[in-house]
């Protein structure tokens, strides 16, 4: 399973940090790392960090936006530390290996995002991911530095890897169609006013959240996207006004 996983990094601040990540991975034998903008991984920092592991940061592909980076994934996992109204199923790392266990297709991906060190990732960032995760820490001080994250992640994941699959994993659709689905959906919901135009991110959260737990595959958008289609179609003439 160690090689069908991606690590993101979302604007790390801190070289040292992606060089620690870096060692952090190949020791537990993952060897594929994403990172959106962010510092310069071949400062002299990140270099001494990364010990033996210096073929990783050099192999490491740079994004411009979280989108883009797991836009080829079909399962994306995005980490935080803060609960709330749009952070409501919060997975432990063993299970988010037990899941990507029993769900990853062999020609999947799966991306296991983490944000900034100060801040993590932002509500926008984590709602592109399909579930959320945390590492239960002390009440008294929960900050982990982001490489120690990482780590525990990755030997968690290998872990499970190392146990005996279950049935046939699903075919899920990628991160990329997915977006594609939700932009339709949205566009789609504004024109026949279903949407609050002063929030319109609250209702797609919930939809993001519906339609994740439903675990579509790429025939399944396809048949949402043909259904947005023909609503768009049935309502070119509607005038904005609804109908009591």
């Amino acid at each position: 399973m160690n090689k069908e996983i991606i690590i993101i990094l979302v604007e790390p601040q801190s070289p040292g940090n992606i060089g620690m990540t870096c060692r952090a991975m190949k020791n537990m034998g993952f060897t594929q790392l994403r990172i959106v903008k962010g510092c310069d991984r071949f400062d002299s920092e990140a270099l001494k960090f990364a010990v033996a592991a210096r073929d990783l940061l050099e192999s490491a592909s740079v994004y411009p936006d979280l989108a883009s980076a797991m836009a080829d994934c079909t399962l994306t996992v995005g980490t935080t530390r803060r609960h709330g109204k749009y952070r409501q199923e919060i997975l432990s790392p063993a299970e988010v290996a037990g899941r990507l266990k029993d769900q990853i297709a062999p020609d999947g991906r799966a991306a296991i995002v983490f944000g900034r060190e100060d801040s993590g990732l932002t509500t926008e960032e984590l709602s592109l991911c399909r579930w959320h995760a945390t590492i239960p820490t002390s009440n008294e001080y929960g900050s982990l530095n982001l490489a120690q994250s990482v780590l525990l992640f990755c030997y968690e994941l290998g872990k499970a890897s190392e146990s005996a699959g279950g049935g046939r994993p699903l075919e899920l659709a990628k991160s990329e169609e997915m977006e594609t689905l939700f932009a339709h959906f949205s566009n789609t919901l504004n024109k026949i006013c279903f949407l609050n135009e002063q929030n319109p991110a609250h209702m797609m959260r919930t939809l993001r959240r519906i339609f994740f737990r439903a675990n579509l595959d790429s025939r399944e958008v396809t048949v949402l996207r043909g259904m947005l289609t023909q609503i768009d179609w049935a309502s070119s003439e509607f005038d904005g006004r609804k109908r009591s």
